[in-house]
């Protein structure tokens, strides 16, 4: 993998085992996807398979067939970071309104958009997952904390904010607390800036213990989780995914020859010819140009033989 950025060599001695994988759709260059979801199977308006993505700097959200046709399903006025399905098929989103404070919107099937909230003490709303029902938990990749937002009131409150989820010093530009995915009972949470991969206990009441560190040096953006345990990340400017088994063991199963340079987001997919594989999003190395430049931004599918944990 190379280095010539000059960043630390964390992924140097990792085992590469590089699984099938297939371009689904590209992007211009100077694209930035950052996250994207699939729907549950058999809805309507899109058939299994389809892919939601988020482009970022422009506020879009583009709707992604499996064979690669591309349509914007909704335009966010601002900037749009993170995506999720709610229980009834809509979609749920978080950036910034045009006035560049912090927002959660939701998407309609018919892709009308509707401010569920603004929270002007938010900072950086990132990445967004299910705790249960209408609740959900976000990222707030600058202040360090993570947001339940409950879009049926609607409403926002911090639900934890700790050291270990912010930046090492308020000058960096490195998002700390990122993606967040809950398995069992812990709600794991990436803090990009500070290569680190913590998991917090859940209780019975949904409310959070202390975090701890599950994995040091690895430099997660967002990922997921199979069945079994295993984590699938996109590593960003290391232009890779990877599985971290409950182990915490690290093998690379995707890097910059399989599409994936400047790695955002992974998901699963939910339709019976896709369960066992997932669809990566990337920005084609924006935020740390590999050598070559800034490539197209990416939808990748990769073959990894599992399915997918489901979401709350």
């Amino acid at each position: 993998m190379g280095n010539s950025a000059g960043l630390p060599p964390i992924y140097a001695d990792t085992t590469i085992e590089l699984v099938p994988a297939k371009v689904i759709a590209s992007f211009p260059v100077n694209t930035f996807l950052e996250n994207l979801a699939m729907p549950a199977a058999g809805y309507a308006y899109a058939p299994d398979g389809t892919i939601f993505v988020t482009n970022h700097e422009v506020g879009k959200i583009v709707r992604i067939t499996p064979d690669g046709n591309q349509q914007i399903h909704a335009t966010v006025e601002g900037k749009v970071s993170g995506l999720a399905f709610t229980t009834n098929g809509d979609l749920v989103t978080t950036g910034w309104n045009a006035d560049s404070i912090p927002v959660v919107s939701l998407v309609k099937s018919d892709g009308t958009v509707e401010t569920l909230l603004t929270l002007p003490e938010a900072i950086f709303l990132n990445g967004i997952t299910p705790l249960s029902g209408t609740q959900y938990l976000t990222a707030d990749s600058y202040r360090g904390a993570i947001w339940l937002i409950d879009v049926a009131q609607p409403s926002g409150a911090i639900w934890l904010e700790h050291p270990m989820l912010a930046r090492s010093n308020s000058e960096s530009v490195f998002p700390a607390a990122n993606g967040l995915k809950r398995f069992g009972d812990f709600l794991y949470v990436s803090n990009t800036e500070k290569m680190l991969l913590l998991r917090i206990p859940v209780d019975t009441a949904n409310q959070p213990g202390e975090p701890e560190i599950f994995v040091e040096q690895t430099n997660i953006d967002d990922f997921t989780f199979d069945v079994e345990g295993n984590l699938y990340g996109a590593t960003h400017i290391y232009n890779s995914v990877v599985r971290i088994a409950s182990d915490r063991s690290t093998t690379i199963i995707a890097q910059a020859e399989s599409g994936v340079i400047g790695s955002t987001a992974v998901a699963f997919g939910q339709s019976e010819s896709d369960c066992t594989a997932i669809y990566v999003v990337t920005n084609g190395g924006m935020f740390l140009p590999p050598p070559t430049g800034v490539v197209p931004a990416n939808v990748v599918r990769l073959e990894v033989g599992k399915a997918g944990y489901p979401l709350a």
